[in-house]
């Protein structure tokens, strides 16, 4: 606001200059030839001539006359003077001509024609249309930036509402969507035995498409690798399409001592397990589909990880792992 008041201001100032102007050329230039009064001309005044011995002098009646004294000029010219005569032979040499100059009067200023004084006109006109012009330019082009800005705000407003709608969706589906658990349970029927369970915590049901588990021996879970390798992983056949309704359970893979000795193979192993020299590592993962959406957009993955701890008389059986080997998607 501040800036167009400021640019209609300077505009004002502008055209107020212009116009002072443009009212003192025209009033400067508008005056007629015969309204200038021509300069006096100076005229040289004729001085009187002075009598002297030697201007001679009317013969009066009744008198004899005199011989005229030679002139100067003749008297010089008798000596052998060389001088020339120069104006001495007409009049005496005391004597110096009068000069008469005439001061020519200034010209007077061409008139200005009314074909000039229209195109002054209209061009001054035009200056001035064509500053407003750019001055209403420079206006709307402040007016069409802060639309822009505007405009730029109101989209971006809409970008955030929009984003905001739309992990409030993802919300809203996160919590109605099936979420399939695992942990390891002692088992009721075997002593020292335990169970690997699946449990769905969500609000919807799970159908189960696979599920993949292996069993290896390492020095401590950290020499584990960075990423699951599942190559030899058996493949729970039970367990393709069985669907969890929301707080079911189902057991994906039993173990208890019995299968450590058979896993073993010989005393030396077992010795190293029960010294816990080595450790006995099971880790796997479930995939399993949304029932209320459609497609393999809605197929989730839950990985696992147990430690299956061997002491002489008792065991246990604890979660494990890196995140990446109890991954959820």
């Amino acid at each position: 606001m501040w800036y167009s008041c400021a640019m209609k201001r300077i505009g004002l100032v502008v055209l107020g200059l212009l116009l002072l102007v443009a009212e003192g050329a025209v009033a400067a230039c508008g005056q007629e030839p015969d309204q200038i009064a021509p300069a006096a001309p100076r005229t040289a005044s004729v001085p009187a001539v002075p009598r002297t011995a030697a201007t001679p002098r009317a013969p009066v009646a009744g008198q004899p006359s005199l011989p005229r004294p030679a002139a100067p000029a003749q008297t010089a010219a008798r000596l052998g003077s060389s001088s020339p005569p120069g104006d001495c032979e007409s009049s005496p040499c005391d004597y110096q001509p009068a000069h008469i100059s005439i001061a020519t009067p200034a010209p007077a200023p061409a008139p200005w024609p009314w074909q000039d004084r229209i195109a002054w006109v209209a061009n001054l006109v035009l200056v001035i249309l064509g500053y407003a012009g750019i001055i209403m330019a420079l206006w709307l082009l402040k007016k069409i930036e802060r639309q822009a800005q505007y405009a730029e705000t109101a989209a971006q407003a809409a970008a955030e509402s929009a984003q905001a709608l739309l992990l409030q969706a993802q919300a809203v589906a996160r919590a109605e969507r099936p979420w399939v658990l695992v942990t390891a349970e002692p088992s009721r029927r075997v002593e020292n035995g335990f169970m690997v369970v699946a449990t769905n915590r969500g609000r919807s049901p799970a159908r189960i498409v696979s599920a993949v588990d292996k069993i290896t021996f390492e020095t401590d879970q950290s020499a584990l690798p960075a990423e699951p390798q599942y190559g030899g992983a058996k493949t729970n056949a039970a367990l393709a399409s069985v669907i969890l309704l929301p707080g079911e359970s189902t057991g994906i893979r039993p173990f208890s001592r019995d299968d450590v000795k058979a896993l073993c193979g010989t005393t030396e192993k077992l010795r190293r397990v029960e010294n816990w020299e080595e450790v006995i590592l099971l880790y796997g993962k479930i995939v399993y589909q949304d029932l209320v959406g459609a497609g393999d957009a809605h197929t989730h993955e839950t990985g696992w990880c147990c430690w299956y701890i061997h002491g002489r008389q008792n065991s246990g059986m604890v979660m494990a792992g890196s995140p990446a080997y109890n991954r959820h998607t």
